[in-house]
Parts: structure tokens; sequence; C-alpha cells
């Protein structure tokens, strides 16, 4: 996706981690241009930045004079997305305050792009009332943020203020950027399940499937970064948690079931991703199945149809369905979508090249009652994730 980044960093030890943070925004196809303040350089050198970025790196206010432009507007100007890792305290405090007084904090304060921030700092003064008066403040403000996390700080202490993963801080930046001009969530619940299930036969082997959970999580992503209060219902992935979202890990379909009703009664909008798994054994061997020389024989029953469930009562929530399909895709998608009372399912193609197992892209028509089914062309399922929720705003609008 192209877009200008504008990233800033202040003083902390977590400025090295930025590095690889701006380096992911680089590789997701961003023009990077990073702010430094005068305490990031103590730790990091705008070389460094400047050779992820090849962008020049902006530490003075002043340090330019002849060009013809006032960099901090220009920049504030140009910028699709703001991101700030590491953010001090002190930071956080001059922006809470509207203090602008370096090139950071008066850029941010001139920018219109959604602002990501990933505070760092100890732990102590993460937790100081004047540091969590500061972070609400921001957030009613519409600034959107990212951890911290808790562990050991360089400083020594174990506990809350350790910036976020890299990766934790990009997803959601793009989640921010994707989002810029859509319809807001903000107000609505989301309930997505995501991921597969598993059925266990004895303590050692489980009937399964192919799913990642990759589809279901950028939806929970997405719709937490659109100010929606998100429950994920997962069943077991290696996918970090989606930043802003309420996880409630599940194995089996039973267990997912379970979950979905109980967050489904004050759902306004209902997304179905998961590969929930249609059967499972019908008995369950509390002893490992010892190897025989004949054939063993699983005899199976049906799981409860947790969507099929949730769409006889759906009442005013919009209810998305997924079908997955190896071929008649539209006429199976079609089925489904009757059957189970769906307001939009999202059709895909498993198996063989086109499989969307474990895939980054996915390729999907969309099927709603009483119009045409519409074909979305091959994107990046962080991309299909915000298209899926343009539809499924526009209904509930209604």
């Amino acid at each position: 996706m192209n877009g200008v980044c504008v990233f800033g960093v202040t003083g902390g030890i977590a400025a090295a981690k930025a590095t690889l943070a701006v380096s992911m925004l680089v590789k997701q196809g961003l023009d990077v241009h990073a702010i430094m303040t005068e305490s990031a350089c103590e730790f990091v050198s705008p070389l460094t930045f400047r050779t992820l970025t090849a962008n020049p790196v902006t530490v003075d206010m002043f340090e330019e004079p002849g060009q013809w432009n006032v960099k901090h507007v220009s920049l504030a100007q140009r910028a699709d997305l703001f991101v700030i890792a590491p953010a001090t305290a002190n930071f956080l405090g001059k922006t809470a305050a509207g203090i602008a007084d370096d090139m950071l904090t008066t850029t941010v304060m001139a920018t219109r792009a959604p602002v990501v921030i990933a505070p760092a700092m100890n732990s102590g003064m993460y937790g100081n009332p004047i540091v969590q008066r500061n972070i609400a403040s921001l957030k009613a403000l519409g600034y959107m943020f990212v951890g911290p996390e808790s562990g050991r700080l360089a400083c020594g202490d174990v506990g809350p203020g350790r910036m976020a993963a890299p990766e934790r801080i990009v997803d959601f930046a793009m989640h921010a950027l994707h989002g810029r001009g859509r319809p807001s969530l903000a107000g609505r619940r989301v309930l997505v399940n995501a991921g597969p299930t598993r059925e266990p036969i004895d303590p050692v082997r489980y009937i399964t499937n192919r799913s990642s959970g990759k589809m279901g999580y950028a939806i929970a992503g997405a719709a937490a970064a659109r100010g929606a209060q998100v429950t994920l219902v997962s069943g077991p992935t290696n996918l970090p948690e989606p930043e802003g979202c309420a996880l409630a890990s599940v194995e089996t379909a039973d267990e997912m079931y379970q979950a979905c009703m109980t967050a489904a009664s004050d759902a306004d909008i209902i997304i179905a991703a998961a590969a929930v798994a249609d059967y499972r054994p019908a008995s369950y061997s509390c002893s490992k199945i010892k190897k025989t020389a004949d054939d063993m024989c699983i005899r199976l029953e049906r799981t409860r149809d947790i969507v099929a469930e949730l769409g006889q009562i759906k009442g005013a929530r919009v209810i998305v369905g997924f079908a997955a399909e190896t071929d008649d895709l539209l006429v199976n998608a079609q089925s489904k979508l009757v059957s189970k009372n769906l307001d939009i399912i999202v059709a895909n193609v498993v198996g063989g090249e086109r499989s969307a197992f474990g895939s980054d892209e996915n390729s999907v028509t969309l099927l709603r009652p009483g119009l045409e089914p519409e074909a979305l062309p091959a994107m990046p399922k962080l991309a299909l994730a915000h298209e899926i929720l343009d539809r499924a705003a526009s209904i509930i609008r209604k």
C-alpha cells in the first residue's frame, strides 16, 4: 500500500526496537519519514533511520532554514499515518497539554492523519496517575495506543511499560491507515470468531483443519482500529493477539459455541470466520489408543452449527459468515446464505493453488440477499478485513 508515514522516535532504550518497526513499514510500501527528538539521538543514530527509510531524518526544527516550506507543516500535511514509538511519559505529557516545543510535538499538533502511539517507560512512571490521565485524555481525542507490554524493563523492574513488539505496532498502524476515511465503528460491539478447532480423540491425538486464523484476526484488528469494542473467540493459532480486542481462547467446537453464544447477546455485528469442525469423535479415550495390526475406525458425531444458530436468533444483528469450498463455490455459498439467515457470506476457494488457508492474501466473492455476487480482486487479508467491515457497517446503519 502506498502512502506517507511520519515516524516519531523519542528518547528511550526502546528506540533500538523502533528501527525494526520502521523497516517493516517500509516493506509495506510506505514512504517513511523519521523525526527524532534530541534525546532519541542518544540511543540511536539518525543515520540508522536515514538508511532504513532512504529519507532525511529531522531532529532540529530550524536546521534547514533555506527550505521554502515550513517543514513541520509540510510533513504534517503529507502524512497519511503518524506513528510514535517509543513514546515517553514526557512526550505524552506535552502532547496532552498542547505543548509543541520541538519538531516532533509540533508536527503531531499539525497533522490530521491517524496517530498511533506506542508508550515505553518505567512501570512506576506508567502507573503514575498523571501519565494515566494524559493517556486517557489523548484517547478521548482520538489518538490510538498500542501497548505497552509487561515484562522485564531495561531498568531491571518487572511490570508494564515495555514497548509493544514491532509486529504489533505495524499491524495496528496498518489497520489505522486502511481504516482512514471509512465508516467508524465507535460505540459498536463486534464479535469475531477465528481459527480452527481441535476435537480430541485421546490425550495425544485430535481432529483439526488447516485454518491459520489470519482472516479472523485481521477482521478483529480492523474493527478495533475503527473504534469497535471487539470480542475475539479464537481456536488454537500461532498469531499474536490483535490490539484492542478481548480475546477468549478456546479449543473445541463446543467451547467455541459456548463462548460465541455468550458474547453474541450484546453484539451489533457478528463475523464468523472460524473453521469450526463439523464433526468430532463420538467418544474420547482417556488413555492413548495403542497401535494394533488392525485398522482403526473412529465414529464421528455432528457438532453444533454456531452461525446457523446465531442466524435463528439474529434480531437486529448483522451476521457475516464464510464459505470455504473446493467446488461449486457460488452455489454452495448461496445455499448457506439463505439457510443460515446471513446478511453477508464471504465465499472463497480452498485447496489447490488458490487456497486461502495460511495465506496472507485472499480473493473472495461477497454474496448478499437480493444483490448480485460481488467478486473482489486478490488483496492482503488486512485490506480485505476492512472491505468486509465496510459492507457490514453499511447494513447496520440502515
